[in-house]
């Protein structure tokens, strides 16, 4: 199991930018598929967006356009731009591997807040 430190979260306000950063452990980062995700209060965790390791992506509608999803497999990490920044975008983000499913571990992601 590889794991990950996410960093990179703040206050921003509305139309704002924040770039988050997720760190990661082991050898075979550089084959997996990574992805982001994130969780608003009261809600359910949901996808955000993925890379493959031939670095095709696929973004949920609800950021298409707006945030920008990278890696960068010599130094384990994987980046999520974030332009454009909406309320709704609120949530704790997390980084993990690519599906998930009922026996994912998460680790404890990193605050985004979008408000004026």
């Amino acid at each position: 199991q590889v794991q990950f430190v996410e960093s990179g979260g703040g206050l921003v306000q509305p139309g704002g930018s924040l770039s988050l950063s997720c760190a990661a452990s082991g050898s075979i980062f550089r084959l997996i598929v990574m992805g982001w995700y994130r969780q608003a209060p009261g809600k359910q965790r949901e996808f955000v967006a993925l890379i493959t390791s031939g670095e095709f992506t696929n973004y949920a509608d609800s950021v298409k356009g707006r945030f920008t999803i990278s890696r960068d497999n010599a130094k384990n990490t994987v980046y999520l731009q974030m332009n454009s920044l909406k309320p709704e975008d609120t949530a704790v983000y997390y980084c993990n591997t690519a599906p998930v499913g009922a026996t994912t571990r998460w680790g404890q992601g990193t605050q985004v807040t979008v408000s004026s």
